[in-house]
């Protein structure tokens, strides 16, 4: 047992950090307690809940957190059922969400049953990757332009080199190679397996560099140049993509608009261009939708999901027309990075919400991004038709208030 007064003590005096603790016990329980203990003693309150877990935390620290003193709970509820009609997801599917916004469930829940009742959502996969752009910088830019056409070149041999570091990462392409001044931004694309994969790709692509610098003497500035882009809004990552691309649909029929959504396909194809659109055009948005953020957000913190991706996860367009009497919808993400393996995902909690929609493990990312793309779908539905029916207002009164 450790001497927990005396390691407070030290901790208050500043004589050892937070990450020490570990030296003076072996136990990781003991040593979150007693990082808990000294965060109490300069806190204004208690942590009696954030010290309240199941999950296992010697596991845990070993991947997923540094400095550990508990946990946080977030409410976790479902939607649906939702019929899906995907390449990977088929049939019908409760979705895990964690969220603590009132009226958000019960409102992707009405999405899920328009799409039910209308014979379900068809969605596909358009494109797979994930990015790394290294910043690199020559002495001039001919020398700028040299690097270029040399990494053009000799595609194979830098592909050779990152794969060796990696049993499940596929390295497809360097493109764009942009040339700001002197400075040189190679976007590294790669498949990386049913990982999101941003460590994955992080090293490869440090071993490619090595061998670029090697040949070329250009100097390598950072392994992450912004251009990949990771964990901000980006019009690169809207046009190209960037981890899962899916684009999802439903048809709905107008007498399912007017019971489901009490309003009529005209007036959500009007809010849509009005909000959607032009809104988000004249405001410059990266995002042509309403919420996907509320969506991805509950979703990605239900199954551990990287949060910052979320940002990523929001870009995307909402569509939504009138054809023979019925309405079509749609929403398109170009920019998923979702995993079913790894990261986050290892953490108890997370397992059972993907279990709930049988999309843990190896081969099931591909699931798991049309289940996304459906709840994504069910959610933006449901607010356009409450904003097209005159409703919003009164949902989140009754249901955000309590």
């Amino acid at each position: 047992m450790a001497d927990t007064k005396k390691i407070i003590d030290k901790l208050a005096n500043n004589d050892i950090k937070l990450h020490e603790i570990e030296k003076y016990t072996s136990d990781i329980d003991e040593a979150i307690n007693i990082r808990k203990k000294f965060i109490e003693s300069i806190s204004v309150g208690e942590l009696n809940h954030v010290s309240n877990y199941s999950i296992d935390m010697n596991k845990a620290i070993k991947k997923n957190i540094e400095n550990p003193i508990g946990t946080i709970q977030i409410p976790v509820g479902v939607a649906g059922p939702v019929v899906i009609n995907g390449e990977y997801a088929h049939g019908k599917f409760y979705i895990p969400l964690a969220t603590t916004e009132g009226a958000l469930i019960a409102s992707i829940n009405r999405g899920c049953s328009t799409i039910s009742k209308s014979g379900g959502a068809n969605v596909r996969i358009i494109d797979d990757k994930m990015t790394r752009a290294p910043a690199l910088k020559a002495n001039s830019i001919q020398d700028a332009l040299v690097v270029k056409q040399w990494i053009e070149t000799h595609f194979d041999e830098i592909k050779k080199e990152a794969e060796n570091t990696t049993a499940h990462g596929k390295l497809l392409k360097i493109d764009p190679i942009i040339i700001v001044g002197r400075h040189i931004y190679p976007r590294f694309v790669y498949s990386t397996g049913d990982s999101m994969g941003m460590n994955m790709v992080t090293i490869a692509t440090e071993v490619a560099l090595k061998f670029i610098s090697k040949n070329t003497n250009v100097h390598i500035v950072a392994s992450s140049g912004n251009v990949c882009v990771d964990k901000k809004p980006s019009a690169i990552n809207l046009i190209e993509g960037r981890g899962k691309t899916v684009t999802a649909e439903v048809i709905i029929p107008e007498k399912i608009v007017n019971e489901k959504l009490k309003t009529t396909s005209k007036a959500i194809t009007d809010v849509n261009m009005s909000k959607n659109f032009l809104g988000s055009a004249i405001s410059g948005s990266m995002g042509f939708n309403a919420h996907f953020a509320n969506m991805i957000g509950a979703i990605f913190l239900a199954t551990g999901q990287d949060e910052a991706h979320i940002v990523e996860g929001s870009l995307g367009i909402t569509t939504a027309e009138e054809i023979n009497g019925s309405l079509y919808f749609s929403v398109t993400l170009p920019d998923l990075p979702v995993a079913t393996f790894g990261g986050g995902t290892r953490i108890e909690t997370a397992k059972e919400c993907l279990e709930i929609i049988d999309a843990l493990g190896t081969g099931k990312v591909h699931k798991f991004a049309e289940i996304v793309a459906v709840t994504v779908l069910a959610g933006e539905l449901s607010l356009i038709g409450a904003l097209a029916a005159g409703h919003l207002a009164r949902a989140h009164q009754e249901l955000g208030r309590g």
